[in-house]
């Protein structure tokens, strides 16, 4: 699956590696693991990171970014990880490169690269660096397996999703073969301080359901203003706060911004995907994500998701 990608990286010797905005653990770890593998088996070659700050993931080691001028992509080649779409790929200038790759295990939404490889069997675009480092033979420094395993932690959740398979388990095995202590992986990802149990609290009492047991939360711009905490946190951080309720097998956090509506869908049964890309998002079949206009589109997504829990009923 990898030998195109290999041929393509081993003709470069500059290699810039970008990744989606708002990054998670995945799309760190990916791209964290991808940078260190690239290194330790082509010393040669000069591989550099680019993208928007790491916030909440900031505890991954080398997970600041590196200062990339525009004159530094001519003959270069651009990788893209574990993005679905163009407009979520952070620093566009990866159209400047001389040649781009993409990896990514999302549900394909549109060609990115000269070179594409996605593939949703995969928990993890983690999941899918660890198999092009195994199938291509490539040594995985301590720091990348680290840094993949990380990824593949949080996109299974723990290795509790349902994306979770045999072949999940047997990359975990490998990267494990490398010294690296979980405890600090866990302790950072999970630990929280007194401030975040009390956020938690207050998104829990925010709950709403609709007729169909669709659970949501709705945060206005004059709220957010007055958390003391960023985008990140309320949006993709809060959603997981109505993920365990009895009867409910969708839900949907809607978060305002300057920008617009922030909107991460979930469910544990069934396939919100084309709901989010009918708004402008992409993501999973289960786990997905869109930026729509106003609280009138959020509305109306909140209707589609309904439509959907009836129709499953």
């Amino acid at each position: 699956m990898f030998e195109q990608v290999l041929q393509t990286i081993r003709g470069y010797d500059r290699v810039i590696i970008h990744r989606h905005t708002n990054p998670d653990g995945d799309a760190l770890g990916s791209q964290i693991g991808l940078k260190h593998i690239l290194r330790e088996n082509f010393p040669g070659k000069e591989i550099l990171t680019v993208g928007d700050d790491a916030r909440r993931y900031g505890f991954m080691d080398d997970s600041v970014m590196d200062n990339v001028p525009d004159e530094a992509y001519s003959g270069a080649l651009a990788i893209i990880l574990d993005t679905s779409s163009k407009a979520l790929i952070s620093d566009g200038r990866y159209v400047l490169a001389a040649k781009t790759v993409r990896i990514d295990h999302h549900i394909f939404c549109e060609k990115i690269a000269d070179v594409e490889v996605t593939d949703t069997g995969f928990e993890s675009c983690c999941g899918l660096i660890a198999m092009f480092a195994m199938e291509c033979g490539l040594t995985v420094p301590p720091l990348a397996a680290k840094s993949l395993y990380t990824g593949m932690v949080t996109d299974s959740g723990r290795f509790r999703y349902d994306s979770t398979t045999a072949q999940t388990f047997r990359l975990a095995a490998f990267l494990r073969e490398q010294p690296f202590d979980t405890n600090e992986i866990y302790r950072n990802l999970y630990a929280s301080d007194l401030e975040q149990v009390q956020l938690k609290a207050r998104f829990s009492l925010k709950i709403q359901l609709t007729e169909h047991h669709v659970a949501y939360i709705y945060t206005d711009l004059a709220e957010m203003e007055s958390l003391n905490a960023d985008t990140f946190t309320v949006s993709r951080g809060m959603v997981a706060t109505m993920a365990d309720i009895q009867g409910v097998d969708i839900w949907v956090n809607f978060t305002e911004t300057e920008k617009g509506v922030l909107c991460e869908l979930r469910s544990s049964r069934y396939n919100i995907n084309p709901i989010a890309v009918k708004y402008g998002g992409g993501g999973h079949a289960k786990a997905s994500g869109a930026t729509v206009a106003s609280r009138e589109d959020a509305m109306s997504m909140l209707r589609d998701l309904d439509l959907l829990a009836q129709e499953a009923v």
